[in-house]
């Protein structure tokens, strides 16, 4: 039964007229939102999820996504009047310098922010992997619990608006997310058919809750807006718990509010939705709220007496937590000892000596080496799952034996079932994927991967963006890594990809050259868990590296470059070359030498892993003074200056490619030892 009294009026009323006043005193910002969204909000952290203000982190919790970001002042609000570290002067420093409070909510910035949002359809979509998280970590950590009675067990609450409704990536990730049967997801879409351009009928007119049931979704309407407008929360809270009895299907409630009700004149339009109310329209909202229009940031005290036994609240609801998680360790040591393990961040210790070596001479492309690279640490690291976007196969990223993450009713004769198996199929949904990875990533303990070919990786960019901004490590595993992937042609054939991908802050792209370093590329991927990075992988078969006293050895991948091989002298020229070019560099090598060139090879699989050593180590790579220099990549050559220096030329494509097989292409394109001899003597004359 929901407990609702007059102070909890007030509060709302509060946390309305915060909305406008923070946004009024800053200048810019999005109020109407977060003012018509002020009860949902309220009736979520108040009565409904279960949290620890003094501990944003408690495993335990529900989690809250707030994928209309833009309206950051609905979170910030409820983290305000609910004690979870935001005082009344960081809602008055919204969208300033230094603040807790930026434009729009983010991660690791402000305690009790799950997921940095802002992009729209992101938090939707990353709240599908938060939701698959929850699945996979009960039946990793808790086989044994029956329905409902897991301590892994929790809701997944989103606040999603008409702009999420619009975004590609909310759509994808929610007819996964439906046959999935993910029932923890609770979507609250806030209906108000506003958005910059004001009435969304001008763009928007499908029914939304009709799509979500194709999806396979619960739909659930509440209607404020009927008749004389009602913000009737005892409605809302009905729903939720409707919602929260479904453990079959992920349910969307339709939320139909009037933004900025009850500004006098701007509710309602696309005036109030991104811009301050201004003076008199503030002054009327404060009025019909029957607060005090000649002050500013108002907050009674009994209001902040009131949401802030939230704190006692939690706590009384995480020790009763805390006894049942002690039971579970008591009955389950074993996943007792796992989860301490994955919590604390560290890998197997027999990790690096279950990594598969491969022998010089042999050839094999580098994506077939990942997949026995990957069964061979998923075989020490049950928390590591992941698959790809239908490219299975292609991508080489099934688990052997790790069961399909799919209800069984869905099950096909190609894979096994099980109820949170190891292995993802994202269907053709890239850019979902990468969100999803991201709320897995983000919402418990375990490592995940996806897959698709590198020219897609386009699809996923702006999610592989957000997970570079905030910081965390999802994998990517990206094959078909340059126009060798041959006679799919231009369309398939990445160009301009690691380039672009290198732009990201925070991102690390690894190209490794053969099957030793995709063993060694994958481990130090593992241990980082600061950044998301990208595992770049050929289609074509490689040789394996020669890896003697006389050659440089695989585990310098951590390195990002190495010395591969040196000149029989001091170098006079030195040749830098990532994944299947390698194998051109070191012919050339061959070919400068006999002509009484020394010269020296760099493998460099990761240049922002290189870009992170001491300037000793770099400089003794690459040394100064040594002036020529060769790069040889099959993409673009721009941002390689950074590398060879003026006298340098950087060998690669800088133009689209085309059907034909991978030799072919190299020979057409340019791709060749006789490129990189010719380019050494080229360079080593400017000097």
């Amino acid at each position: 039964m929901l407990e609702w009294n007059e102070v909890d009026d007030l509060a709302v009323k509060t946390a309305k007229v915060l909305a406008a006043d923070a946004v009024e005193k800053v200048g810019n910002g999005h109020p109407g939102t977060a003012i018509s969204l002020a009860p949902a909000a309220y009736l979520l952290f108040q009565k409904v999820m279960k949290h620890d203000p003094r501990d944003d982190r408690w495993i335990g919790r529900d989690r809250f996504i707030l994928s209309v970001g833009h309206s950051s002042l609905t979170l910030y609000n409820q983290l305000y009047l609910g004690g979870f570290g935001l005082e009344l002067d960081d809602i008055k420093s919204l969208r300033t310098w230094g603040s807790l409070t930026p434009g729009h909510p983010e991660y690791a910035h402000t305690k009790g922010v799950e997921i940095t949002t802002g992009p729209l359809g992101q938090g939707l979509a990353a709240a599908t992997g938060y939701a698959m998280s929850t699945r996979f970590e009960r039946e990793l950590f808790d086989p044994s619990s029956t329905a409902g009675e897991s301590v892994f067990d929790h809701h997944v609450f989103v606040v999603a608006g008409d702009g999420d409704m619009q975004e590609g990536v909310s759509a994808e990730a929610a007819s996964l997310a439906g046959h999935l049967g993910l029932g923890n997801l609770v979507v609250i879409y806030d209906a108000n058919k506003i958005s910059i351009e004001d009435d969304t009928d001008i763009s928007f007119s499908e029914d939304v809750a009709k799509r979500y049931e194709a999806y396979g979704w619960q739909t659930i309407e509440v209607n404020w807006t009927k008749g004389a407008y009602s913000e009737d929360v005892a409605e809302l809270n009905a729903a939720i718990e409707l919602a929260k009895k479904n453990t079959d299907q992920p349910t969307l409630i339709t939320l139909k509010t009037i933004i900025g009700w009850p500004s006098p004149t701007k509710q309602n339009t696309g005036k109030i939705h991104g811009s301050k109310l201004g003076a008199e329209e503030l002054s009327g909202l404060k009025l019909a709220l029957g607060f005090d229009d000649s002050k500013t940031f108002e907050v009674a005290p009994e209001v902040i007496a009131h949401t802030r036994k939230l704190v006692d609240r939690g706590a009384s609801v995480r020790a009763e937590w805390d006894k049942r998680f002690q039971n579970w360790r008591l009955a389950n040591p074993e996943q007792a000892e796992l989860f301490d393990r994955v919590a604390s961040g560290s890998l197997p210790a027999n990790l690096e000596q279950s990594l598969p070596v491969f022998a010089a001479g042999e050839e094999i492309a580098t994506r077939a080496a990942s997949g026995k690279v990957l069964n061979a640490i998923a075989a020490h690291m049950p928390e590591l799952w992941g698959g790809s976007a239908d490219l299975a196969e292609s991508n080489n990223t099934t688990i052997e034996g790790g069961g399909s993450f799919v209800p069984e009713k869905w099950q096909t004769s190609a894979w096994s079932p099980k109820p949170a198996g190891r292995i993802l199929h994202f269907g053709i949904r890239e850019h979902a994927m990468g969100a999803i990875l991201n709320g897995i990533t983000l919402s418990g303990h375990s490592r995940v991967f996806g897959g698709t070919f590198l020219v897609f990786s386009d699809y996923m960019r702006p999610a592989v963006r957000l997970a570079a901004l905030m910081g965390i490590a999802p994998i990517y595993v990206w094959t078909h890594d340059s126009v060798a992937l041959g006679e799919d042609g231009p369309t398939h054939q990445p160009i301009e990809h690691l380039n672009a991908l290198r732009s990201i802050p925070n991102l690390d792209v690894v190209r490794p050259a053969d099957a030793n370093e995709t063993a060694q590329a994958w481990l130090q991927v593992l241990k980082n868990s600061k950044s998301p990075a990208g595992i770049v992988l050929t289609r074509q078969g490689l040789p394996v590296l020669e890896r003697s006293a006389d050659f440089g050895q695989a585990a310098e991948v951590s390195k990002g470059a190495y010395v591969y091989a040196d000149g029989s002298e001091a170098a006079k020229v030195v040749i830098i070359a990532t994944g299947s070019e390698v194998q051109f560099a070191l012919e050339a090598r061959e070919q400068l030498e006999a002509e009484g060139i020394p010269t020296r090879v760099v493998s460099a699989p990761c240049l922002e892993w290189f870009d992170a050593q001491s300037e000793a180590y770099r400089n003794s790579v690459l040394p100064p003074a040594v002036k020529a220099r060769v790069s040889i990549e099959a993409g673009l050559t721009a941002g390689w200056h950074k590398y060879v220096g003026d006298n340098g030329i950087s060998v690669g494509i800088d133009h689209f490619g085309a059907s034909a097989d991978y030799k072919t292409l190299f020979s057409k394109f340019g791709i060749t030892t006789e490129a990189v001899v010719a380019a050494a003597k080229q360079s080593l004359g400017g000097k």
